[in-house]
């Protein structure tokens, strides 16, 4: 994963984004961590439940409950890292 991490340094635009992403993953795995994210998003925000969040994106509970533990749990802090310097830009 050490190649793909420095790849995706190497992005400087949302456009080239786009299109590495695009070419990454099928549309199943894009799908799939844009669901991700906004369930991370609703999660940071500390408004609904986790069955409000999956009625609302249409996201089963298991996805709910993973993004939440490694929003909380887990030592990485990915998630809280982006969230909070998104939450500080605003």
């Amino acid at each position: 994963m050490k190649k793909l991490n420095q790849a995706i340094l190497l992005l400087k635009t949302k456009s080239e984004v786009d299109e590495f992403l695009n070419d990454l993953c099928t549309p199943a795995e894009l799908k799939a961590l844009d669901e991700r994210w906004a369930v991370a998003q609703l999660l940071y925000r500390d408004e609904m439940s986790y069955r409000e969040i999956a009625a609302k994106l249409n996201a089963s509970t298991t996805t709910i409950t993973r993004v939440a533990r490694f929003l909380t749990n887990e030592p990485y802090k990915g998630y809280q890292k982006i969230l909070k310097r998104i939450n500080n830009e605003k």
